[in-house]
This record gives structure tokens, sequence and C-alpha cells, in this order.
């Protein structure tokens, strides 16, 4: 499959005069004979904001696995902060899509945001005082303050996603990645979390890889747009990659982009998806037999 690429695509690391927190080059992914993506090459700089979009299953989680060392590129190679991926990096955060924890869970969500302050993968550890004061510090950075002794199957869809941003940042990452994280949230709440994720970019240089189905909640904070469709790509910023002709290239068949009242609808084809946030777009599973689009 080939690539559709902007010029720019490797501006933004040079252009901020850092080196790249991540950098990936001439970088694949298939399942078997399909090719979810390829020839990608992208530097992600410090403080940088990239949304990644594209329909059902075009492979925007498995690129954020791949960072997070959950699998391997096909071809290519990708570097965080100069070195080799590697699983369970502590200055990569992670922020999950959205699931309600089932109800009698114990973990409450001061505990949550602990475990990323420990690094404890396996339980709640003992937190010494250093560490207790800088739990309750992030509980009132993301404003969990309020229900931080409630156990978190108890909490809103906005709360919940809060104390998972806590999680995320409690070792201030250089790169969080970011997989719909605003899934099932009113606006509300959706400008809150975006809020957070924002402010930890700005206050820590973290660059933040966000993916989503929906640009229009994060479009006033993004520095650029991976688009991923149909096995290519393009890369750029907002109004260089979200055009009729940009789209309708990467589709193969006609698509328009409409922007209205501050918002844009993509439309126009059965495999293009409006940025509405009127459906929810997965990548297809590694460990299943055929491509599952309909899983995560």
């Amino acid at each position: 499959m080939t690539a559709v690429q902007t010029p720019s695509r490797t501006a933004a690391a040079t252009g901020r005069g850092g080196s790249a927190v991540l950098a990936l080059r001439d970088a694949a992914l298939s399942y078997g004979a399909r090719t979810l993506w390829s020839h990608l090459d992208l530097d992600l700089a410090p403080g940088e904001f990239v949304a990644v979009l594209g329909p059902n299953g075009a492979g925007k989680t498995s690129l954020l696995r791949t960072v997070l060392g959950q699998q391997r590129l096909t071809s290519g190679t990708m570097s965080f902060l100069g070195q080799p991926v590697r699983r369970g990096h502590r200055k990569i955060g992670y922020i999950p899509q959205q699931r309600l924890m089932e109800a009698g869970t114990p973990l409450r969500a001061r505990d949550m945001i602990a475990q990323g302050v420990t690094g404890s993968r396996w339980g709640v550890l003992p937190a010494s005082r250093a560490e207790r004061a800088r739990i309750d510090r992030i509980l009132d950075e993301v404003g969990a303050t309020a229900f931080a002794d409630a156990p978190v199957a108890e909490l809103s869809g906005g709360e919940q996603q809060r104390t998972r941003v806590g999680q995320a940042i409690a070792a201030d990452p250089a790169l969080l990645l970011c997989d719909e994280p605003l899934i099932s949230l009113d606006l509300r709440h959706q400008r809150g979390v975006t809020e957070l994720i924002d402010r930890q970019r700005r206050q820590q240089d973290a660059a933040v890889l966000f993916v989503t189905h929906d640009v229009n909640p994060i479009l006033d904070v993004v520095d650029r747009v991976l688009y991923i469709a149909g096995g290519r790509f393009r890369i750029g910023a907002p109004d260089e990659v979200l055009r009729a002709d940009v789209l309708s290239d990467l589709y193969g068949t006609p698509v328009d982009v409409v922007r209205t009242m501050g918002r844009i609808v993509i439309v126009g084809a059965a495999e293009a998806h409006d940025q509405t946030g009127a459906h929810h777009h997965c990548d297809p599973d590694p460990h299943a037999a055929a491509p599952d689009e309909g899983r995560i």
C-alpha cells in the first residue's frame, strides 16, 4: 500500500528545536496479507499534540500498541527518546478507552493514582510520605479529591476518566498515548478530560498521540493530524488533511468535508465517518483467527 504524506510530516520536531520523543521510520504493520499502514515516517516532538483519525479497523489503536511494545512492527523502526521501544516504559503514559468497572471492585480512585506514582502493576504498594503527597497533589490537579476514597466502580464515566488521566500523568511521562479517551462522555466531561491532557502537555512538554473517532472536541489543541484509511495515510496540520480532495484520494471515493458551527463533518462514503462522534472505530484483534474490526 502506498502512503500519501505532506511535506510537513517531520517538520514539527525540528521546528520546535528539540529531539523527537517518538520517531518512526518506514514503519509498517500488517495482519497476514492485510497491510494496515506502511512507509510511515513520523517525528513526534516534545509538547506536540497529534490526533490519529481514520475509519474502523484502519490501524489507529494498533499504532498505540506498537508504541507500548505490545506488538511488533512488520517492518521499519520505532524509537522512544532515542532508544528502541520497550514494554512498560515509565515515561509513557497510557489513557485507555472509557470502560466502566464492575460493581464491587474495591479499587479506589486514590489507589489507581497510587499505582501510577509507585509504578506498581500488581496491587497497591505502601507509599512513602513523599509519594502520598504526590498522590494528593495529582488528585487535586485532575479534580478528583472529592471522590478520592470512593470505589472506582461507583464513579461516573467522567470521574473514572479523570482518575485514569491522573494515573497516566503520575510519572510525568514524556509521551501520553490516548486511546479514544472521550468515548461515552458528555460534552462537559469531554472538555474537562481534554483540558487535563492539554495542560499536562503544556506544563510538562509531554507529547500526545491521541486516537479518536471525533476530532471536534480536541480541534483547538491539535497541532497535526495523522489520518489513516485503506492502508494509506496523510500527515499534516488539520487544515491540510481534513479536506475533501485529500480524503477523497485516501478513500478512493468522493468524500465531502463540511464545516459548520465550528465543527467538522466528513460525509459522502460508506467507509468514511462523520466527525460528530456518531461512530466508534476499532482495530482488528491481532490474536483473532482473522482481523476482527469489532474488537479492541
